[in-house]
């Protein structure tokens, strides 16, 4: 039973993967089914009375577009938040929670050391979040056509599908390797949290405020939504920065968790 730490950790986690999976895909479905409503002349007419500046900072801008439509609305804010979540959820579960649960102990009883166990927990973190996003592309490409979406392209929707696992993987990362490295349930969601609203803000009025612009290179959602999948498909070099920074902080976190004492 205990011979893969991460096939039983997705075994343990099927029927949580299937309420995920069901609930991101019909979020996502839900807005990119509204846009035939939202491209109606009156909305439009709407959107161009509003502020510059509220338009900018809502994502707003390119709305008319299937593209700028679906990039503001299911790549926009809801998606990314219930991914970021979902990675949360994992990420936490992955080493404190069992150790707050009482299981790590055992679990370490047997003769699996504590970096296996980071790593393949994480392997099975990004299975997850990928066998969700993947369902949401799948049911995207399948309401496109009467959603008037098609002008994006399978392609593109596949790069936007990537990139938002890609940014799941990163905050889910970021809560295993706080959670590994302290122990403790309520700091690795707490760190994640802050980081995740800090982030966001600063990708957004970094645009817009020259003096704070710098920081958006520091933001993870820059290079989420920065070099616009659904326009310009996949961003090599977004998803590297992104991966290589989820892969150095699990890193460094399973080096703190395998010399911490585990609580028992």
């Amino acid at each position: 039973m205990l011979r893969s730490v991460f096939a039983k950790t997705i075994w343990e986690q099927r029927r949580a993967l299937l309420g995920w999976t069901i609930g991101i895909t019909a979020v996502g479905v839900f807005y990119a089914a509204f846009y035939p409503a939202m491209n109606a002349p009156d909305i439009a007419e709407v959107m161009e009375n509003m502020a510059p500046e509220l338009m900018e900072a809502l994502g707003f801008t390119a709305i008319a577009t299937p593209a700028g439509y679906l990039g503001s609305t299911t790549f926009g804010l809801l998606t990314p938040i219930l991914i970021i979540v979902l990675g949360t959820w994992l990420g936490v579960r992955a080493v404190a929670g069992d150790e707050a649960a009482g299981r790590l102990d055992v679990l370490l009883a047997h003769p699996i050391s504590r970096t296996r166990v980071a790593v393949e927990r994480f392997g099975s973190l990004i299975v997850t979040i990928v066998i969700v996003c993947l369902v949401l592309f799948l049911a995207l490409v399948a309401i496109s056509g009467p959603a008037e979406l098609s002008e994006i392209g399978t392609a593109n929707l596949l790069a936007a599908s990537l990139h938002l696992a890609v940014l799941g993987t990163f905050f889910g990362g970021l809560a295993l390797a706080v959670g590994a490295a302290t122990g403790s349930r309520t700091i690795a969601s707490a760190a994640v949290g802050v980081i995740a609203v800090v982030s966001y803000f600063a990708n957004t009025l970094a645009a817009q405020i020259d003096a704070i612009a710098w920081a958006r290179d520091l933001s993870p959602f820059r290079y989420y939504s920065g070099g616009r999948p659904l326009v310009n498909g996949v961003q090599p070099l977004d998803l590297a920065v992104l991966v290589v920074a989820a892969i150095s902080i699990v890193a460094i976190g399973t080096a703190l968790f395998s010399r911490r004492d585990v609580a028992v």
